[in-house]
């Protein structure tokens, strides 16, 4: 018997042994009623104040005009695997890593926090590394909270979930606020519908 075999073994007779934990139930009982702030209006301003910026457009046609205007001013992107083809700036694909835009497709939105529920199957590279980061959401992939959210992927969890609530952000040294440290220093969600 190997190490791992026997490390496992003991992990499973101690689990064996101990009572099961019920599930807590819902995580909103903190909240005052009527605090959460709801929809596509909610998640826009949640966001904003995070220094997140928000574009609304009708349509993917639109949305799809938009970032053609908006990447005119970048010589490459990275873009992330979720992201559809019309999407897709019409700009040379660059490495995430040298890249000065990342664009991703957003699974949805949570509107309590102002995140975007970040999917891991779209590439973390894409949504980490360039300095600006626009993510394209969905109008009806706006969830009130987080649980809402979590509840509708139920059958279509990945592997990892990324919440981007704002561009990134450290106060660690001598409190001053640095942003694009951990992260783009920019990120503008846009809502398509």
């Amino acid at each position: 018997m190997s190490a791992r075999e026997r490390i496992l073994g003991r992990v499973r007779e101690a689990l064996a042994a101990r009572a099961a934990t019920p599930l807590p139930g819902s995580f909103e009982g903190w909240r005052p009623e009527g605090a959460v702030r709801a929809g596509v209006s909610g998640f826009a301003t949640m966001l904003q104040n995070a220094g997140g910026e928000v574009v609304r457009v009708p349509s993917e046609e639109a949305a799809t005009a938009w970032l053609a205007g908006f990447s005119a001013d970048f010589d490459s992107a990275a873009v992330g695997a979720t992201v559809p083809p019309g999407l897709r700036p019409p700009l040379p694909l660059g490495a995430p890593d040298t890249a000065p835009l990342g664009v991703s497709m957003a699974r949805g939105a949570i509107a309590e926090t102002g995140s975007l529920l970040m999917d891991a199957r779209d590439g973390r590279r894409a949504q980490l590394l360039p300095p600006t980061h626009v993510v394209f959401v969905r109008a009806g992939g706006v969830h009130d909270t987080f649980r809402g959210a979590l509840e509708r992927m139920r059958g279509d969890l990945p592997s990892a979930i990324g919440l981007h609530s704002g561009p990134s952000k450290s106060a660690d040294i001598g409190h001053v606020m640095v942003k694009g440290v951990h992260g783009p220093g920019r990120l503008i969600a846009v809502v398509i519908g």
